[in-house]
């Protein structure tokens, strides 16, 4: 055909044709399987978020390619974390969600983990949480100052080392020596706010964000308070309430919150891959977390599944991940000896 167009249109189709990049007619991901794993059961938080992205990023990522949800429980996403680092291979097909705390974890030096939070590749993540103490209206701590001028330990429900419920306690003592008594083993959340309501224990500190969904109808009726929020900056939502950072009574203080709450709560639910992921994969990843996490159909999705949305960019969680890991010898020193 190029020899009866000449010579020199022939040569034109010849080097556009070149010019094509390799794969361009067939992007990677076309007929391809996504696995988003989650180190969490079925049914909680974690598993909800990835299930409601998962069912929306696919059309936002060249190829369209199916999304798969899968959970890989164990010692806090600690597994999970572990299986992608490892094990999983590095194309870009298999996506981490774990717990951002398990960062925090590696710095003080925690066993079983092993993994370098730095080399991940961070996608992204839909929501940034936010830290509130919330109490019976029965246990009397109705305001900051009662809390503060308790006359007795207040019991204050948690968790476990590492959960958001325990950490916060273990932070509120050593930072503002309030006066608290942490009783941890409840299984989670749920657990933490039967207790309780039966009287177990005053309250608990957790995500603002489930605590308006569990704990609504005693919000409702008065007989729950929140009385503290422990956020860089108040929460839109609990423009009243005493925050934490306020009654520091120093700069080293301010850094234990900072670092022991602040930051680890803004990560807490990390979307990531493993390490060496081909970078143009880890791009077009990335571009899809944002393009979903915008997209009036999932934001529809969200909504109805009750889920907050204030998402940060995989490089945002990259810098505060570098942040972490360049603090101070003498707070990682501390909060090894708080938090564990």
């Amino acid at each position: 055909m190029f020899k009866f167009l000449g010579k020199g249109f022939s040569a034109l189709i010849l080097s556009f044709l070149l010019a094509v990049p390799a794969g361009a007619a067939a992007p990677y991901y076309e007929g391809k399987t996504i696995r988003l794993i989650v180190g969490f059961s079925a049914g909680g938080g974690f598993d909800t978020y990835s299930r409601v992205i998962g069912r929306h990023i696919g059309r936002h990522i060249p190829g369209n390619p199916s999304i798969v949800v899968e959970n890989m429980t164990g010692a806090a996403s600690l597994v999970a974390a572990n299986h992608v680092y490892k094990v999983a291979k590095p194309d870009g097909l298999t996506i981490l969600n774990f717990h951002g705390n398990q960062v925090i974890n590696q710095i003080i030096g925690k066993p079983g983990i092993e993994f370098d939070a730095r080399k991940f590749e961070y996608i992204g993540i839909p929501t940034q949480d936010n830290v509130a103490c919330a109490f019976t209206k029965a246990s009397g701590i109705t305001s900051v100052d009662a809390l503060r001028n308790a006359k007795t330990p207040v019991k204050l429900g948690g968790v476990a080392p590492g959960d958001t419920t325990y950490n916060t306690a273990k932070l509120l003592i050593a930072a503002l020596k309030l006066p608290i008594q942490l009783v941890a083993g409840y299984k989670g959340t749920a657990e933490v706010r039967l207790a309780a309501e039966a009287g177990e224990v005053a309250g608990g500190c957790w995500q603002w964000e489930s605590i308006k969904s569990i704990w609504r109808q005693g919000l409702d009726s008065g007989n729950v308070s929140v009385v503290l929020q422990v956020n860089p900056r108040p929460h839109p939502e609990l423009p009243n309430i005493a925050n934490a950072i306020d009654f520091a009574p120093n700069e080293n203080s301010k850094q234990l919150l900072k670092y022991g709450g602040h930051d680890p709560a803004a990560i807490t639910r990390p979307y990531a891959l493993g390490p060496g992921t081909p970078k143009d994969r880890v791009q077009v990843l990335r571009k899809a977390f944002v393009d979903t996490l915008k997209d009036p159909e999932f934001l529809a999705d969200a909504k109805k599944s009750r889920l907050d949305t204030d998402p940060l960019t995989g490089e945002d969680i990259e810098k505060i991940v570098t942040a972490l890991f360049k603090m101070d010898a003498s707070l990682v020193t501390q909060l090894k000896e708080i938090l564990q």
